[in-house]
């Protein structure tokens, strides 16, 4: 190999470290950043509501930190702004406790949503499938009948459907998440801390 060669091979190998260095910074100022926005917005199906989605999942310790706040954080949202919440489940193990959130919401029995997150993770009850739930249910005064035929029915059914559906128009990848106005997504991890995600979330709803 002569000198020419090798000073363009250095040369080269410089223009690789540099795009290298380049893609690597781009991609931890990516990381950094405490949200992402959508390509296209997403609809509102709340009518003349701006929407502020919550995916969370019942089995989530995270999701369990963030509600008590979620749920004072809500109760401040400007008149025109909804939150919806939306449980999502990574994997099948996950699909009885997303069915109970809608069927507590069918029951008109989401008193008890808050319940079911100290039941699972300061009692550490064992509430991961339908006959565990049911009994549960039944124990807080709700009737066994009703329950199960609302459990297994097709508006439950439907519910959970759009919910996995937004979950992947979402790109929701962990839970507790937020999706506000249809255009942007946050997390505690992105904005480093559920107070923050929250605080987050307010700015971006005035954008």
């Amino acid at each position: 190999m002569n000198k020419s060669s090798v000073l363009r091979l250095a040369a080269s190998s410089v223009l690789t470290l540099s795009a290298l260095f380049s893609a690597s910074s781009s991609m931890a100022q990516q990381a950094q950043q405490p949200y992402v926005a959508l390509e296209q917005a997403q609809p509102s199906d709340t009518l003349n509501k701006t929407e502020v989605l919550e995916f969370f999942s019942y089995s989530c310790p995270h999701c369990a930190t963030a509600e008590p706040l979620v749920a004072e954080w809500a109760t401040k949202l400007p008149e025109n702004t909804v939150l919806q919440r939306v449980p999502i489940a990574f994997n099948a193990g996950m699909v009885d406790l997303q069915r109970m959130y809608y069927t507590l919401e069918a029951l008109d029995r989401l008193d008890l949503h808050e319940a079911l997150f100290k039941a699972l993770h300061q009692e550490r009850k064992p509430l991961f499938d339908a006959k565990a739930l049911t009994q549960w249910a039944v124990d807080q005064g709700v009737d066994k009948d009703e329950f199960t035929n609302t459990f297994n029915s097709f508006g439950v059914n439907t519910k959970i459907a759009k919910a996995n559906d937004l979950a992947r128009v979402y790109r929701i990848e962990a839970t507790p998440s937020l999706a506000v106005a249809g255009k942007y997504v946050t997390n505690p991890s992105m904005a480093r801390g559920i107070p923050q995600m929250l605080e987050l979330a307010d700015g971006l709803l005035k954008q």
